[in-house]
């Protein structure tokens, strides 16, 4: 047998080849056309290949080609603003070379071979180094410096090493065993890359939402899944996550979503500008554009190059956030390829293997500490699209079982206009506990008490909205009233977000506890003047409340926001002489 064999038979994406040498995962080229393909499952002679393209007009008897390599993405100086599709291929050449539709058997490196790069060396001739190690840098863009690092299982004693202009092909360092290094490096996306060892994690990732900052907060190096029906906003939520989290890199994969939501994200994301730089924010973002009409093999994989990118960043020392839009689409392209192979199906036609892959997929992130001996994070937050909005189908289930924070957006909330529309009675996060000490270090002593205490008022909220659908607000004991009063202020004030205002998209956690601490205060003042005899309505309708509601779209309302809360209890006090 050799690297050669026929096509025997196709079923879609998946072809059996007879008469080649295989492994498992080995990367064959298929057909005539050279289509791009991997071996999943061996059979004696016979190879069961999925393609990543297009296989219409495929016929039995073609060749086959075993390369003898795996899956790999190519890791470098040139990834930082790129647009791939879910095999690394850049979309921007893609275009060049076969116009706006995207042909078959067209191959592109992932980056420029060609462009020089300046290299400066950070380690010196007979310099041990270990394997992770970082042996210079690149001024990738204005906003990143890419660290050249030594490959994993690699190591040894340098015998020689330049700086200067070269290009990622070009060898910059040879150990004294002979090994020869260059800027590019490649890594099989199936394996997770080394790391000595993984934190807890301790640290939020500001996202500067308030609902999720404030009272379901995620851990850099923590995994989110974002469960929703069409239309509830799960993209706009995951956008806004990647233009004003806090990480330092940006992983965003558009697995398997409909063509012109990802037009939107291509068109609008090189406009963006990075509020933390005022650069643009493509300086720190890789896309990966894998819509529903291209062929599903290749969603499958866009997953694990994504995440395999992401991890790349990790080693460097970054924190990265990856975003996955969504695994829905993921594991749809599963069961359509485990159908193809004609395997036992599991629940709702998923393969029953479903679970372990969004497991290994979601295991991939997390706060470690490099081979370098920095620390680097990875945050994996997924968007999940059940039919129907129906949480009870197995890939939600499966990501629930994963994730330790569940933001569950809601179609009845985006009906009413609530965004984000974030569903605070049925989501959590898992994580307060293991953040409380550092928001007592950094924002406020009180805060884990605030945080529950704000959670109770929603909670109480929602049993009385029960009674007062029977009888009417007024029915209710003047407590009560003011009880939800409070809590349309939490709501309407609070958790109610505008994505698409330049003041309010944006919100730190400095802010969103003086915001709270200003509805608790009011609580605190109307208690005491409703005791004192003042009335309810006066006291909801003073006018500085209303001022401090609307000021929260004015730039500086930090700053102006402790006067506004003294004026307002002036007033609210005021209503008790009135009367």
């Amino acid at each position: 047998m050799s690297d050669e064999g026929t096509i025997f038979r196709v079923s879609g994406p998946v072809v059996t080849a007879i008469g080649m040498e295989a492994g498992m995962y080995d990367v064959v080229r298929v057909g005539n056309e050279g289509l791009m393909g991997e071996v999943i499952e061996l059979h004696g002679d016979k190879a069961v290949i999925q393609v990543y393209e297009d296989t219409s007009g495929i016929r039995p008897g073609e060749p086959v080609r075993n390369t003898r390599e795996t899956l790999s993405v190519a890791l470098g100086p040139g990834l930082l603003t790129q647009i791939y599709d879910g095999i690394q291929r850049p979309l921007p050449t893609l275009e060049e070379v076969m116009g706006v539709f995207i042909t078959r058997g067209v191959d592109a490196d992932a980056f420029d071979l060609e462009r020089k790069w300046t290299f400066e060396a950070t380690v010196a001739v007979g310099d041990e180094v270990g394997s992770g190690q970082v042996i210079g840098t690149v001024q990738e863009t204005e906003t990143i410096v890419h660290k050249i690092m030594v490959p994993p299982g690699k190591g040894g004693i340098i015998k020689s090493i330049e700086s200067g202009d070269f290009n990622v092909t070009h060898t910059v360092c040879t150990l004294e065993d002979g090994t020869e290094m260059q800027m590019m490096q490649k890594w099989p996306v199936r394996t997770p890359r080394p790391y000595q060892q993984k934190y807890a994690p301790d640290t939020p990732l500001v996202t500067g939402m308030r609902i999720l900052d404030f009272l379901f907060p995620l851990a850099k190096g923590g995994t989110a899944g974002i469960p929703g029906p069409f239309g509830s906003g799960k993209t706009v939520t995951q956008q806004s996550l990647a233009k004003y989290s806090d990480a330092q890199i940006v992983v965003y994969i558009g697995c398997g979503e409909r063509g012109n939501e990802m037009t939107e994200v291509l068109d609008e994301f090189p406009h963006l500008i990075d509020p933390n730089t005022g650069k643009p924010l493509m300086n720190r973002t890789v896309m990966i554009a894998n819509t529903s009409n291209m062929p599903v093999a290749a969603r499958e994989a866009s997953v694990y190059t994504g995440i395999t990118i992401a991890e790349y960043f990790r080693d460097m020392g970054y924190d990265v956030a990856l975003m996955a839009d969504s695994t829905s689409r993921w594991a749809e392209a599963m069961r359509e390829i485990s159908s193809r192979l004609e395997e036992m199906p599991g629940e709702e036609g998923y393969p029953a293997y479903l679970s372990s892959r969004i497991a290994e997929f979601y295991e991939r992130a997390g706060r470690v500490q490099t081979l370098d001996g920095d620390d680097g994070s990875i945050t994996v937050i997924g968007a999940v699209s059940p039919p129907g909005g129906d949480i009870s189908e197995p890939v939600s289930q499966g990501t629930l079982r994963i994730v330790k924070v569940f933001w569950g957006l809601d179609a009845g909330l985006a009906r009413q206009r609530h965004f984000p529309a974030i569903n605070w009675l049925n989501s959590y996060s898992l994580y307060p506990q293991s953040l409380n000490q550092w928001f007592r270090d950094n924002i406020a002593q009180d805060f884990p008490e605030i945080r529950t205490e704000i959670s109770g008022l929603l909670q109480v909220e929602s049993e009385l909205q029960e009674i007062v659908q029977l009888v009417g607000s007024d029915a209710l004991p003047i407590d009560q009233q003011l009880t939800l009063e409070v809590a349309r202020m939490i709501r309407e004030y609070f958790l109610q977000q505008n994505g698409f205002h330049e003041v309010d998209a944006f919100c730190s956690i400095e802010q969103q506890y003086a915001m709270v601490k200003a509805i608790l205060t009011f609580q605190e003042s109307a208690k005491n003047a409703i005791a004192a005899g003042a009335q309810l309505d006066d006291v909801v309708n003073v006018p500085a409340r209303s001022n401090l509601i609307r000021a929260r779209f004015e730039k500086g309302y930090i700053d102006v926001i402790g006067e506004m809360v003294e004026k307002m209890v002036e007033e609210i006090a005021a209503t008790v002489e009135e009367n």
